[in-house]
């Protein structure tokens, strides 16, 4: 059975597009008394609200039952926690997110060359054998989850993100992937999909690492760019610098779309300490050899450790909770993505994501 209000009056137009999400329930037989519809607002609506479990939701529920009641049935009241549980552990997660996918497609438009950072977070406290881990497509400059696909094993990463990018529409965009997914039938796929790509590397190819290293000590840089961030007790200088030398490069026309090689040094002063302490990263890119574009696309990847996954943790709570029944962490993950993405699109309020919840 699909999503349906279980009333005459008009359904949010949210809702619409969780219209093919199907019923996890028989609704021709037991004691129904709660529609789909109704149950996915009440748990949205309590989410966007600041409640972090299913009791508060129930209590957010119990009190907003009027104003809820102007837009769903509810002529049951407010559904137990009990419900709640076992109806988001049966729900089928991947039509939950091809639906959240869906509405997401209608609220956000991609810049020309926006960054599309892919990442994976575990989520913690659950008591499956192997901890859920969530691949996550973020679009840096929106500020929202284009969609996501769940592994039980970090390592498969590497089979997740051709997946995830299949879901994706990301024509003209730039995708930035950790050294997890610097692999060449990603580097393909993203080709494939009309996208560019800048892909870390670090221990994972150790072959491509050597012969970069050697580009490095061997070629001159084709062009540099350096910033400077100033900010949370410290100075950072990151320079990037490229190559298009990539005769060093073994196998290189293997690496579909290579056109350079970035190499990012940072180093970073504690202003109150005086210690300075340095790093070098090193990617290989589809981009031309644009030094400022390939800094600035590499600083906003890491806006998906900022912006997402730490906001899960600290505004939702996602670590802490004990959400583990079936599908209920990665469907829950879901929830707290639509409700993230609510209150990015919020604009009316000059507050931050936690103040505008009340």
């Amino acid at each position: 059975m699909s999503i349906n209000s279980g009333s005459s009056k008009p359904r949010p137009l949210f809702l619409n597009h969780f219209s093919n999400l199907e019923a996890p329930r028989r609704t021709t037989k037991g004691n129904f008394l709660h529609s789909m519809d109704d149950l996915l607002f009440l748990v949205l609506s309590g989410v966007l609200c600041g409640a972090d479990d299913w009791e508060t939701i129930i209590l957010f529920g119990n009190n907003q039952i009027d104003w809820l009641k102007k837009y769903g049935g509810y002529k049951n009241g407010i559904p137990c926690s009990d419900t709640l549980k076992k109806v988001f552990s049966a729900i089928d997660p991947v039509q939950f997110n091809s639906c959240f996918m869906d509405w997401i497609s209608g609220i956000c438009t991609l810049a020309d060359k926006e960054v599309i950072a892919i990442d994976g977070k575990t989520i913690k406290r659950t008591k499956e054998d192997k901890l859920p881990h969530i691949v996550s497509a973020f679009a840096c400059e929106n500020g929202l989850t284009l969609g996501q696909v769940k592994i039980n094993d970090k390592s498969n990463e590497i089979t997740a993100i051709p997946e995830l990018l299949k879901l994706l529409d990301i024509n003209g965009t730039t995708v930035t992937i950790v050294a997890m997914g610097c692999q060449r039938d990603i580097a393909k796929e993203i080709i494939a999909k009309d996208a560019a790509y800048i892909l870390a590397i670090k221990g994972n190819q150790k072959t491509l690492e050597q012969d970069i290293l050697d580009t490095i000590l061997l070629e001159s840089t084709n062009e540099t760019h350096t910033e400077d961030d100033i900010g949370h007790g410290r100075i950072e200088r990151r320079t990037c610098s490229v190559y298009t030398k990539l005769s060093h490069i073994e196998d290189q026309k293997k690496w579909i779309g290579i056109k350079t090689i970035a190499t990012i040094q940072t180093e970073v002063t504690n202003k109150t300490t005086g210690k300075i302490s340095e790093e070098q990263r090193i990617y290989i890119s589809s981009l031309p050899p644009d030094a400022k574009n390939i800094n600035n696309s590499v600083r906003k990847h890491w806006s998906v450790e900022n912006n997402l996954h730490w906001t899960l943790d600290v505004l939702f709570g996602e670590d802490k909770s004990r959400k583990r029944r079936g599908n209920v962490a990665e469907n829950y993950n879901i929830v707290m993505k639509t409700v993230l993405a609510l209150l990015v699109k919020e604009k009316t309020l000059k507050k931050s994501k936690k103040k505008k919840e009340y």
